[in-house]
């Protein structure tokens, strides 16, 4: 029977994945679960029973290899598959994306850029060219696209996943501010900055 990981779990991973490349920038080696919770102000208790879901991967009384941990996270994550992406819409956030430099070092690379826009298709960013969206079939063939990241407009959002979908992407990350409807248990990460911004807002005003 297939173990059910809680959602919360999933999301905590990137955060101890995070903080052990930092800690590998400090040369630090062993690294215990109450000084990681110190980091990530999450109990030691929470950490040692998030990481003991995949396994066995600390010492008692020792702690964790702090290499050796980054690593076995990092295959949990599927950062070894080297993921491929594509990204639809090079306005401003398009744009930066594809400048992003650390997208690499995480083990995914932009390898396709698309837009409608006249003005800039065939323009380059980072050595790639930007494609006619017209094209997109093709250009996730050619380029075996596993993930398409959405910075398009919410109005065309809808249109440009359902077309991603049909081109063959494995997966979606979406930065449109709007609920994209997707076949059932399609991966699909939304990153609505309008929501994290509000959130801050309401943070702020309350104190």
């Amino acid at each position: 029977m297939k173990k059910l990981i809680s959602q919360a779990t999933i999301d905590r991973l990137p955060l101890y994945f995070r903080t052990l490349r930092l800690m590998e920038g400090e040369e630090l080696q062993i690294i215990s679960s109450d000084e990681l919770g110190r980091r990530l102000d999450i109990t030691p208790e929470q950490i040692r029973k998030d990481l003991a879901t995949f396994g066995q991967f600390g010492r008692k009384g020792i702690g964790y290899d702090v290499h050796d941990l980054r690593n076995n996270i990092g295959n949990i994550l599927g950062l070894h598959n080297k993921w491929r992406l594509a990204i639809v819409g090079v306005g401003h956030l398009g744009g930066a994306l594809a400048n992003y430099g650390n997208f690499a070092s995480l083990g995914f690379s932009v390898v396709a850029l698309l837009d409608i826009n006249k003005k800039i298709i065939g323009k380059r960013i980072n050595g790639i060219k930007i494609e006619n969206s017209a094209v997109m079939k093709e250009i996730i063939a050619e380029n075996s696209v596993d993930i398409g990241v959405i910075t398009v407009p919410a109005s065309e959002a809808q249109i440009v996943a359902e077309n991603l979908i049909k081109a063959g992407v494995k997966g979606l990350w979406n930065f449109a501010p709007i609920k994209l409807s997707v076949p059932t248990n399609f991966p699909l990460v939304n990153e609505d900055l309008s929501v994290g911004l509000s959130a801050l807002s309401y943070h702020m005003s309350k104190n």
